[in-house]
């Protein structure tokens, strides 16, 4: 498993994140079988949100933890908050409790990373910078990030902070390539030529911060898995040749086209199967090469300009 530098580099992190959503259900044996095979597999970096499983996904991770020889400085540990039941809330009184509640659920007495989950209109970006400041001083959080959010957003923020934006979570993958769309597309007036994220790819690429690609295989948003999928139909047949000649699944290319890109997107996947993980990881040892990467992009309905 290859590593890569999060943000300014102050982080090092697998290349493949382990996304943490799913684990609410699951017996605390499962998880520990699933922790293990990706610690194994080389994968330190671990994606949670408080809201994941209305807080069991870190609670049944923790008790699965405890069980097995692995330290917890070992593992990189990331949870999210600023989802509440019909709002968002960037409230520095929530961003503590919600800190405070994710450490007591995952047992631990700090977060390597907090992430603000999805934009609040509402924020005070002073206020923010408080709850963070508190946060690392108390050694409660190390770094700092967003999900979803656009280059404005995180310059408003960081207009204000004294712990930097370190990381942006954004939907990512073969048939959601927005941010990618507009940056092949300039000067056209076709559809991909508008500019729905702000250049927020070369933004974060300007800032040294670290895209993390969430929903590696979905389509739309939760609408389901382009894999395998017969609404998908050029875009398989291409996968499933390129998988068969590189000796891997449909699943870890997929996931090699993200990580080819330049930019050094660190991709989070979140199968609860350690073996469907195992075939993912092949992912990276995989290199595509340029025209490999784009025959994916066209093959998933892009018309290059």
């Amino acid at each position: 498993m290859k590593t890569l530098k999060i943000g300014t580099g102050a982080l090092t992190g697998s290349e493949i994140s382990l996304g943490c959503m799913r684990l609410a259900g699951h017996t605390v044996e499962e998880v520990a079988q699933l922790i293990e095979g990706a610690y194994e597999l080389g994968i330190d970096f671990y994606d949670h949100a408080d809201i994941y499983g209305q807080g069991e996904s870190e609670s049944v991770f923790a008790k699965a933890l405890k069980t097995l020889p692995i330290e917890r400085e070992k593992l990189i540990l990331q949870t999210k908050c600023g989802i509440r039941p019909g709002f968002f809330d960037f409230s520095k009184e929530h961003i503590i409790q919600s800190v405070e509640g994710s450490l007591k659920r995952l047992e631990t007495d700090y977060v390597d990373v907090l992430l603000l989950h999805r934009p609040d209109t509402l924020m005070e970006p002073e206020e923010v910078a408080e709850a963070f400041n508190t946060l690392y001083d108390q050694g409660k959080v190390k770094y700092f990030g967003v999900s979803n959010q656009n280059p404005m957003q995180m310059a408003l923020l960081n207009k204000y902070l004294e712990h930097k934006i370190m990381i942006n979570q954004l939907q990512l993958s073969i048939t959601n390539t927005t941010m990618i769309d507009a940056g092949l597309n300039v000067n056209m007036e076709n559809g991909a030529a508008v500019n729905r994220d702000g250049s927020v790819l070369d933004y974060c690429r300007l800032h040294d911060i670290t895209i993390q690609a969430w929903s590696p295989f979905q389509y739309g948003f939760f609408e389901g898995v382009f894999l395998d999928n017969p609404k998908f139909p050029e875009l398989n047949q291409v996968l499933d040749r390129m998988a068969k000649e590189k000796g891997v699944t449909n699943s870890a290319l997929a996931v090699a086209w993200i990580l080819r890109h330049p930019a050094k997107i660190q991709t989070i996947v979140g199968t609860t199967n350690k073996e469907r993980l195992a075939a993912i990881c092949k992912a990276s040892d995989i290199v595509l090469s340029r025209q490999e990467w784009y025959e994916i992009y066209r093959s998933a309905g892009n018309i290059l300009p």
